[in-house]
């Protein structure tokens, strides 16, 4: 019988605590998804409000309904982490910034500039 080998026996995702620029990795692809998701959505509703005069006040009425400010916010917030994170994933692909302390003095320094960017872009925009 060959020998046996130790595996993890429990892995419940909520308990599992990842190091800060794990947390920072596994936010930069759900901002690259929420980005793809809403590529099609944008279309659709840019190809509506073409259509005629009455779709394009009917797009108009929907931006400016109170509740896709949030929508927008947590887009401008997606487009802002993926491109900060994106830039320190390239750096680290150049080598710079992979020591240990480095790598989470980054991470949290992209956490917090994505947030302030965020803050201020939505108060320009919203």
């Amino acid at each position: 019988m060959p020998p046996r080998t130790q595996r993890p026996v429990f892995l419940d995702l909520r308990h599992i605590h990842l190091p800060l620029p794990g947390v920072v990795s596994i936010l930069h692809r759900l901002s690259g998804l929420i980005l793809l998701l809403v590529i099609p959505i944008g279309i659709g509703l840019f190809a509506y409000a073409l259509v005629g005069e009455a779709e394009f006040m009917a797009a108009a009425a929907l931006f400016s309904h109170p509740a896709t400010k949030l929508v927008r916010l947590v887009l401008i917030w997606a487009c802002v982490h993926h491109l900060i994170a994106g830039v320190r994933y390239l750096a680290l692909d150049f080598g710079w910034g992979i020591t240990r302390p480095m790598a989470r003095y980054t991470a949290a320094a992209t956490l917090i500039v994505s947030v302030i960017f965020t803050l201020l872009l939505g108060s320009l925009l919203l």
